[in-house]
């Protein structure tokens, strides 16, 4: 990931959280006091955003020094050692929180990732959705890939999602997917929500890049499946868990949206501790 698309979001995170001062640092040390700390690991899951943790105390003070013990992507247990820092100990305790905070989400987000993808065995893959917090889309869809999923679009702009309610308004599939073509000269890519299996043949019959399969049963995708015979890939969306997502990846489709991945987030834990 190029730092340039990231530095932004970290710049905002400290200008939000020191704005002109840390009070509490200020007060009680110098500019001239020095420490070192420790990065240690709370829970056991997918290191993700040690890139954007490290950056994110060079931005707010280039003296501090942070040694990554890990890298991003990796597997971490608890106790771990993930990194070491060192430098003025009023830069390292003002930047601390903004940089645990965009790691611990990052962690959290890969860890729930790659619990997905080992479910589903390799059967299909693991995509994300839109449903980010706003501004980290960047980071969050980072974090996805960390753990081993795909990302879907990145945005609005580059893949055209005919939904529901676009297919209803333009008066049915077909004449949506040809305002699309005829708009954008078939320069961009389609991908068309189906919610049955009339609907599906009719997206399979304008040759779109992929079809979403909404809400639908397993015995439906099996179906699908079938009826699709490997000419367009399918994506399972709606009513993916834990529970759910080996079951689904067993049907034959090729992709599984999974919101909860960035819309549900539990934060690996992380101590930063002065040693």
């Amino acid at each position: 990931m190029n730092p340039t698309l990231y530095r932004p979001i970290i710049a905002a995170a400290l200008a939000e959280d020191i704005r002109h001062q840390d009070i509490t640092g200020a007060g009680i040390f110098s500019a001239q006091d020095q420490c070192k700390a420790r990065l240690i690991a709370k829970d056991s899951g997918i290191a993700a955003g040690l890139a954007v943790f490290k950056e994110t105390f060079l931005l707010h003070d280039a003296l501090i020094k942070v040694d990554l013990k890990v890298a991003d992507g990796d597997s971490i247990s608890t106790k771990d050692i993930v990194a070491e820092i060192s430098g003025p100990v009023q830069s390292v305790l003002a930047a601390e929180r903004v940089a645990l905070n965009l790691l611990q989400r990052m962690s959290g987000i890969a860890s729930l990732t790659r619990r997905f993808v080992d479910l589903c065995a390799g059967k299909s893959r693991i995509l994300d959705t839109r449903k980010t917090a706003p501004n980290l889309r960047v980071l969050d869809k980072w974090a996805v890939r960390l753990g081993g999923g795909l990302n879907h679009r990145m945005g609005l702009y580059d893949m055209a999602m005919l939904k529901e309610n676009h297919i209803k308004a333009a008066g049915g599939i077909e004449n949506a997917v040809k305002k699309l073509c005829d708009f954008h000269d078939d320069a961009v890519l389609i991908e068309v929500e189906v919610t049955n299996l009339d609907e599906l043949k009719q997206a399979l019959a304008c040759d779109v890049y992929r079809i979403m399969l909404d809400n639908m049963s397993n015995d439906e995708m099996r179906k699908a499946v079938a009826i699709a015979a490997g000419k367009t890939p399918l994506e399972a969306s709606g009513n993916v868990d834990l529970e759910t997502v080996a079951e689904i990846a067993a049907t034959g489709v090729d992709f599984i949206s999974v919101g909860a991945l960035t819309h549900s987030v539990k934060a690996l834990d992380y101590s930063l501790l002065v040693q």
